[in-house]
């Protein structure tokens, strides 16, 4: 048979698709499904949209841009015709040395994670069978059966066994067999360790960005051999962070912006990307509706590093800080936050999809900040203390005005 050919979508298509993406309803695995197309060609046509979205209000600019891609494309073609000939030759003397290789030296050359140029294709290039790669002994294939089935026996017993345990299980049932190998086998059958986990990071380190410190270490103090925490008032420190929401379809993700004084919700998303404008949408609505803090504090994930981001804090003079490499405990606050909402209101309901989740993290979030006491503010409501402290912020502006007239 033939391979399955790739289907083609056209702009209006894509639009349509990123229009979909837009409402939030379904997540990035739905959509993939739904369309027939990966998540990361989702999260690339959704950037690319949300990049050029201000041409339609410019198509003058369309046609500059356009003029100059022509001119562009012009000298590269003049330029590729020069070095076109130079390259035949030099591809024609290696395509000779190629020949006088055998098999097993041309099989040696094949690599498997190139991905511009496919196994089959470098198979054909190098004249050898792509079937040739894969050949292994009937012995070979009869001790990769019978290991498999020992991992997955081992396994079934253990499911706390990681690769390591499970490597020295088999040395003790006299398998001689290395732990990558193990490792590898554990990957190809889905196989992990199943055990309480701490954390899982849904931000990554840009290598593209400038480092920012710790700011906070002031309000940071010892009580015997427990450092604790206390800011003296609203509105000094804000700061954001995102969590992970598992679903039977799978993650979407979560962010907000908490009041380290009061511990109110300032701002917060539910999204099934996520990027950098997940959480700049959120810095935005808070600042549209709060006074700016004096500091605002986040990970050093890309979305936190990134120009937008970063650009939207200096435009308001907000000092920026950053998490310690590797202490997450640094952003404590909105941590202990994330652990509150999963375990009051995620992981006590059934919600069977985005829209069920969207309206019950909005109920919660009513309630957290409005109805549920909290004890680290002695047994107040956050959004009340804060919205006290902001009404006193603004009177004694007022003040201030008065007196300077």
């Amino acid at each position: 048979m033939g391979r399955k050919k790739v289907r083609k979508f056209s702009s209006v298509e894509k639009t349509k698709i990123v229009l979909d993406l837009l409402k939030e309803e379904l997540t990035l695995v739905e959509l993939s499904s739904k369309y027939g197309v990966t998540s990361k060609t989702l999260q690339n046509w959704k950037h690319q949209f949300m990049e050029h979205a201000y041409l339609a209000f410019d198509p003058s600019k369309v046609v500059s841009a356009y003029k100059d891609e022509i001119a562009h494309l012009k000298d590269e073609n003049d330029s590729l015709a020069k070095t076109l000939s130079k390259t035949t030759v030099e591809r024609d003397w290696a395509v000779g040395k190629l020949k006088s290789l055998d098999l097993l030296s041309k099989k040696g050359l094949v690599e498997s994670k190139l991905t511009h140029l496919l196994k089959a294709r470098q198979c054909k290039l190098l004249s050898i069978n792509r079937s040739f790669l894969y050949y292994k002994s009937s012995i070979e294939d009869s001790f990769n059966k019978e290991l498999i089935n020992k991992i997955a026996d081992i396994y079934i017993d253990h499911p706390e066994y990681g690769y390591r345990y499970i490597y020295n299980q088999l040395l003790e049932d006299g398998l001689s067999i290395g732990k990558n190998r193990v490792l590898h086998y554990m990957r190809r059958m889905g196989l992990c360790a199943v055990y309480p986990r701490k954390k899982v990071f849904t931000s990554f380190k840009s290598s593209k960005y400038k480092a920012h410190g710790y700011l906070l270490d002031k309000y940071w103090f010892s009580s015997g051999q427990t450092r604790r925490l206390y800011v003296p008032k609203s509105n000094q420190v804000w700061s954001g962070d995102i969590t992970y929401i598992k679903t039977n379809n799978g993650f979407i993700y979560f962010a907000a912006i908490i009041d380290w004084h009061s511990k109110a919700i300032l701002s917060y998303k539910v999204s099934n990307s996520m990027d950098t404008t997940l959480v700049t949408d959120i810095l935005e609505e808070a600042l549209s509706k709060y006074p700016a803090p004096e500091y605002f504090n986040s990970d050093h994930g890309s979305q936190y590093t990134s120009h937008g981001h970063i650009q939207l804090l200096k435009k308001y003079g907000i000092k920026i800080s950053m998490n310690g490499q590797g202490r997450s405990i640094d952003n404590v606050v909105i941590e202990r936050f994330f652990r509150t909402i999963k375990y009051n209101c995620l992981f006590i309901n059934d919600f069977k999809n985005i829209k069920e989740i969207k309206q019950g993290i909005n109920d919660y979030m009513h309630k957290y900040n409005y109805n549920r006491f909290h004890s680290s503010i002695k047994y107040q409501k956050p959004m009340n203390v804060y919205l006290t402290h902001v009404k006193n912020q603004y009177a004694k502006a007022e003040i201030t005005r008065k007196q300077n007239l």
